[in-house]
């Protein structure tokens, strides 16, 4: 296993995103949340390692270790919040969270010179970072504002955390099934702009960011080195 470095972090980021988003969906006919909750730790615990892991070098036992600890920290921080009837506040601290991420992702893969291998798959992280962003606001909206959504059971949040991320992402990249469907004002709005900011991100980041690869261009700042 290579160290976590600024060459290689995307590539960890999203083996570890795909591998989560898999597991999301499966435990969704399992009994009760702590399936629920261990795959929320995991992914708190991957974006957090991943975003600030290439900062030192770390042996494979110590990366073990910090994962594990940071997992029982998350998964007894949420069930301490949902149990005190601070679930709002649970949201929106993962919220923060995953905002931080993304937008430390799209600082690396726009203001770090030579667009790479790791570049276009952070650009793809980043994407799929904007679908688990929404997911979450979706979810706070349908605690304010009962019955939302369509097609949405009125659950707790975290029993919905499954068909919030798949409605997500069934919207970001425009393929609307309708089996889900926004009813409240703010949602419906919320709906469409990511609907328009994924079509425009795939279309004019991620297309440019492959184009430059593929030309071989060079940031005028790293020609020297």
């Amino acid at each position: 296993m290579q160290p976590i470095s600024e060459k290689n972090n995307f590539h960890y980021l999203c083996i570890g995103l795909i591998i989560l988003l898999l597991i999301s969906a499966l435990i969704e006919n399992f009994p009760g949340d702590l399936a629920a909750r261990f795959v929320q730790a995991a992914t708190v615990s991957t974006l957090l390692f991943v975003a600030l892991g290439n900062r030192a070098h770390r042996s494979s036992m110590a990366i073990s270790l910090t994962f594990m600890l940071l997992m029982c920290i998350v998964i007894t921080a949420g069930i301490v919040l949902d149990s005190s009837g601070f679930g709002i506040a649970h949201l929106l601290l993962l919220l923060v969270f995953l905002l931080w991420v993304t937008w430390a992702s799209l600082k690396q893969v726009l203001f770090t010179g030579q667009v790479d291998r790791n570049t276009i798959v952070g650009a793809i992280c980043i994407y799929m970072l904007m679908g688990l962003v929404w997911a979450l606001l979706y979810l706070l909206i349908a605690e304010i504002v009962p019955d939302s959504f369509n097609g949405m059971a009125q659950a707790p949040w975290l029993d919905n955390f499954a068909e919030a991320t798949y409605f997500s992402f069934v919207t970001l990249t425009t393929l609307g099934y309708g089996d889900i469907s926004p009813v409240f004002p703010l949602a419906r709005f919320l709906v469409y702009m990511e609907a328009i900011v994924g079509l425009f991100y795939m279309a004019i980041l991620v297309a440019s960011l492959i184009g430059v690869r593929l030309s071989g261009y060079t940031p005028q700042g790293d020609q020297d080195t």
